[in-house]
C-alpha cells in the first residue's frame, strides 16, 4: 500500500476529474481520495493505492510532478505507509 500526496489541487477538482487525470499518466486507481484544505492557496488531496508498492508510485510520480494542470501547477509526492513499530 501507497499513498499520493497531490498539492495545489483545486477544491473543487471532482474525484473522477482527479481519477481522469491520473489514468491519462499511466496511474492505476486509486482506492480512496482525503481532500486536505489549505490555507486557500494550496489545497491538497491524499490519494491511497492499497495494491500499489511504494517503488511503483515512485517511478510514476515525475509523470506529473510540476505539472500544470487546471490553471496550477500541481507538486506530487509519494508518501511512504506508516511502519508498524
Amino acid at each position: 500500500m501507497a499513498n499520493l500526496w497531490m498539492e495545489n489541487v483545486d477544491a473543487d477538482t471532482s474525484e473522477d476529474e482527479i481519477k481522469e487525470f491520473l489514468i491519462r499518466y499511466g496511474f492505476p486507481p486509486f482506492d480512496a481520495i482525503q481532500y486536505v484544505p489549505g490555507t486557500g492557496q494550496s489545497p491538497a488531496v491524499v490519494l491511497s493505492f492499497n495494491n500499489v508498492e511504494e517503488e511503483a508510485l515512485r517511478l510514476l510520480q515525475p509523470r506529473i510532478h510540476n505539472i500544470f494542470w487546471r490553471d496550477r501547477t500541481i507538486i506530487v509526492q509519494v508518501i511512504p505507509p506508516e511502519r508498524e513499530g
